[in-house]
């Protein structure tokens, strides 16, 4: 999840796109693991009960000072599918390479990447990862319309974050259309130059820039039919 304008955690380099309330009505929350900068719980709180929660495991007792309610755990390749006002949607969690600790001591919670489907429409959320071969295990001949990949954060921990050429690499794996890059020029998390990852990533799909769905935070890519 990418709300941080409420942030605890890391120094925030840029304004958000949107505050909370000029975002539209929200159906589901999709948190990846317990790190600060991806589950907010000052963001959370901003949320009623109405909204939907899908999470890694052993993480929900996080949001217990929340007004979120209807929350699923989701193990690697376990699947759950959630009505919402706009249809009914497919989750299935996937392993990636990360680890899903929020303090020094709880090792025991889980970190997952996501696969989400609805009315013939796929998007994958790869969440924090460094470089696996687990998204060519994704790749199943269906394809996927959209890939949500992290691209910053690789300098000096390139163990659990991917660069921009193996966030397009791994893209590549699950055989998706387009690449949504994230991850970068939100918080001050290691030591590349701020522009550098979005650069990179550029670079990296210069032979096939069509592909790439967004370049800047607050720009706005529709999928195409």
């Amino acid at each position: 999840m990418r709300l941080p304008f409420f942030t605890i955690g890391p120094k925030r380099l840029t304004q958000p796109a949107l505050t909370f309330e000029q975002l539209p009505p929200v159906d589901l929350i999709v948190l990846s693991h317990a790190h600060f900068d991806h589950l907010d719980i000052r963001t959370l709180r901003c949320f009623g009960k109405n909204t939907q929660v899908v999470t890694a495991p052993r993480t929900r007792d996080l949001l217990r000072s929340t007004r979120l309610r209807q929350i699923t755990e989701l193990r690697w390749n376990e699947t759950q599918r959630l009505t919402t006002a706009a249809g009914d949607l497919v989750v299935r969690a996937f392993r990636v390479n990360h680890w899903g600790a929020r303090m020094q001591y709880d090792h025991h919670r889980g970190y997952n990447g996501y696969l989400l489907e609805r009315a013939g429409r796929r998007v994958l959320f790869g969440g924090d990862t460094a470089l696996t071969k687990n998204f060519a295990q994704l790749r199943d001949g269906q394809g996927h319309d959209l890939a949500i990949m992290g691209v910053g954060a690789y300098q000096p921990w390139i163990r659990v974050h991917g660069t921009p050429e193996q966030a397009v690499a791994m893209a590549d794996m699950a055989g998706a259309r387009f690449i949504m890059p994230i991850h970068h020029q939100t918080f001050k998390l290691s030591f590349e130059p701020l522009r550098e990852p979005i650069a990179r990533f550029t670079a990296a799909l210069a032979h096939e820039p069509e592909r790439i769905a967004l370049r800047e935070i607050g720009e706005t890519f529709i999928l195409p039919a």
